[in-house]
């Protein structure tokens, strides 16, 4: 307990990890919130109130078919939450699994999965969902599941050498000579040395998994129609850029203030998980400076 408010305290001590865990957080409560309320029914139309402008009752306004705006972007968090979390959890199965068979297997084994992540690192993220969305359809799970196999390819690829580094390091040599088994010396020492290296990495993949989302439901391969989405949104009022410029932007702020607060706050993860770093800052602290002559 007293390790995690450690570096619970440090995320929150960190201005980038601070606004992270704002904004992320802020994200979640939304979501959660607009599945027991909402300020209108988001797909109620109301004709006479189309394209009202921000104000009381509808705060950020309302779109060509009379629907609120604030209740359809509280509605789409609950999609984005979804997608980042969901694409976050199998990029975190196929990253680690590669991971472990390219740096903890036999040789030959070693060799066939960094072949491997090498040929599927060519294929760009976005053009493979585009690709699975174009044969399976538009669904929320193809975009989860491409854009997860996707960066958990990245997160392998990042995270084998640093495992494989970490393997062959003093402290874990002696770990084994004192006895521990494999999977006490992950435990205590390799995961813990790879982890900042994979946080970075994971919220990068669900920062683009809500990019991904946004933009395949823009381009129409992505959340259906009946399904609250920033990006659908952004694609139907798009269509009204020159005639009302305001109602483009909110969809647009969500999208980009939840990407930001997710680089930002697995920056601060990293900066705050990262045992090398905390000794750093230790030091630096302790550290007198001599008095120069």
């Amino acid at each position: 307990m007293t390790r995690r408010a450690s570096w619970l305290g440090r995320l929150w001590a960190l201005p980038a990890g601070r606004f992270g865990s704002i904004v992320v957080v802020a994200i979640a409560v939304i979501a959660l919130v607009s599945l027991a309320w909402t300020p209108f029914e988001p797909q109620r139309v109301d004709v006479p109130n189309r394209w009202a402008p921000p104000g009381w009752p509808n705060v950020l306004g309302t779109d060509a078919s009379g629907r609120d705006i604030l209740s359809l972007l509280m509605t789409g968090a609950q999609t984005t939450i979804v997608v980042a979390i969901g694409a976050g959890l199998v990029a975190s199965a196929v990253g680690i699994a590669l991971a472990c068979l390219g740096a903890l297997t036999a040789r030959w084994t070693r060799e066939i999965v960094a072949v491997l992540v090498d040929i599927l690192v060519a294929f760009p993220v976005l053009l493979i969902a585009m690709m699975i969305s174009a044969v399976w359809g538009g669904s929320l799970w193809v975009v989860i599941i491409a854009v997860g196999i996707g960066f958990g390819v990245n997160i392998a690829r990042v995270t084998r050498p640093e495992l494989r580094r970490t393997l062959h390091s003093d402290f874990v040599l002696a770990a084994r000579a004192s006895g521990l088994t494999p999977g006490q010396t992950a435990a205590r020492h390799l995961l813990p040395n790879v982890a900042p290296v994979f946080i970075v990495q994971l919220s990068w993949g669900m920062a683009v998994a809500v990019l991904a989302e946004a933009g395949l439901s823009y381009l129409g391969f992505g959340a259906p129609p009946t399904q609250p989405s920033w990006g659908l949104l952004l694609s139907e009022l798009q269509t009204y850029l020159t005639a009302h410029p305001l109602s483009v932007v909110w969809p647009g702020l969500a999208i980009t203030a939840t990407v930001l607060g997710l680089n930002l706050l697995g920056d601060g993860l990293r900066e705050a998980t990262d045992p090398t770093l905390s000794r750093r800052r230790s030091a630096a602290r302790t550290h007198t400076p001599g008095v120069v002559a």
